[in-house]
Parts: structure tokens; C-alpha cells; sequence
């Protein structure tokens, strides 16, 4: 806050969720035991309520245009042990357990690869 003062949502103890114009905040999923940052991905109400509910990490495609389970295709599940909120209630960090690689492309995490200068490199694990 501009006037350096703290409000409910930001020191007070009720989850107050806020989402972007489009109904949308960032959803990161981080290994729990590794701390490794798996993927980042878009989350409505819909996708919040669901990952509470079941333990499983809910996202909203916007490609897809409807919610999405992790895995849901793959069987690769994120089972979420942690949520963590952020000081604006806009984002969350979700602390998982991943039954398989978290990337579509196979690579257990959606960061695999580093910017150097104008390429990229792939990272070693």
C-alpha cells in the first residue's frame, strides 16, 4: 500500500483470493521435497476450489478455455502437500508431490532450459 500501512489482506488471517481482470491469478507448483519450480500456470475461482477439494493441482487452460487436472491425459498428478499465499492474495505457491514429470514435453520440470545471451541451453538435472 502506498501509505505504508498493512490491511486485512495483507496481515490478516482470512483467504481473500484475488483475481486479474480475467478471473485468473498464477499458480506455481514447486517440488515440496526438491524445491525445484515445476511449472506456472493460470488459476480462476473454479481451479482454486478444486485443488482445495481434492488435493490435486487445478489449473484454468486458457487455451482450452475450461479447467484443467494435471494429469488429467498423462496420470501425471501434482498432489498438492502445501498452499502458500502471496501478500496480495493474487498469486500461489503450491508446495507438490509430482507422480511423473510436471512438463508436457516430458521433462520433469517446465524449466529446463537457461537464456544465455540470445540461445538457450538446456539445464542439467
Amino acid at each position: 500500500m502506498s501509505n505504508g500501512g498493512c490491511s486485512d489482506l495483507e496481515t490478516g488471517s482470512t483467504f481473500m483470493p484475488r483475481y486479474d481482470a480475467q478471473g485468473l491469478m498464477t499458480g506455481i507448483a514447486i517440488d515440496a521435497e526438491s524445491k525445484e519450480v515445476l511449472m506456472i500456470a493460470f488459476m480462476n475461482a473454479e481451479a482454486v476450489a478444486r485443488t482445495r477439494e481434492t488435493g490435486l493441482a487445478h489449473f484454468h487452460s486458457r487455451s482450452r478455455g475450461r479447467l484443467w487436472l494435471k494429469g488429467e491425459t498423462s496420470g501425471h498428478f501434482l498432489r498438492v502437500q502445501e498452499i502458500l499465499v502471496d501478500c496480495d492474495q493474487d498469486a500461489l505457491v503450491m508446495l507438490v508431490k509430482p507422480e511423473g514429470p510436471a512438463c508436457h514435453t516430458g521433462a520433469r520440470s517446465c524449466f529446463y532450459r537457461r537464456l544465455v545471451g540470445n540461445r538457450l541451453e538446456a539445464v542439467q538435472n
